[in-house]
């Protein structure tokens, strides 16, 4: 009876065993080979000319800070010539968001994004 339990711990380890190496050696990939290297064709470096966007941005602030500093002058005239009891119109509210739309605008572009 010893005998038997013994022989069947060695059939179940060995199962084991092979129920681990088995998959392992049946889909093992094969070793790549690989050529000589060569070297690859570096791609053309294009150039951005910075100095020629940077004019362009500082251009385009240029135009947009004076659009808001006249949207913003006729804002506030528009502003004083409500009266303070009445409900702000759309034309109002229209222009203060032209107006935050172009900060972003400017801000955008003085980040450089």
């Amino acid at each position: 009876m010893l005998d038997s339990r013994r022989r069947f711990f060695y059939l179940l380890a060995g199962t084991a065993g092979s129920a681990v190496v088995l998959p392992r050696l049946l889909f093992a990939q094969a070793p790549v080979v690989q050529g000589p290297k060569t070297p690859l064709p570096e791609a053309p470096v294009f150039k951005r000319d910075t100095k020629r966007m940077l004019e362009a941005d500082q251009k385009e602030i240029k135009k947009n800070v004076s659009r808001l500093y006249e949207l913003a002058s006729e804002l506030k005239q528009e502003v004083e010539k409500t009266d303070g009891t009445t409900i702000l119109s759309l034309g109002l509210l229209r222009k203060t968001e032209e107006i935050e739309k172009l900060a972003r605008q400017i801000r955008n572009r003085a980040k450089g994004e």
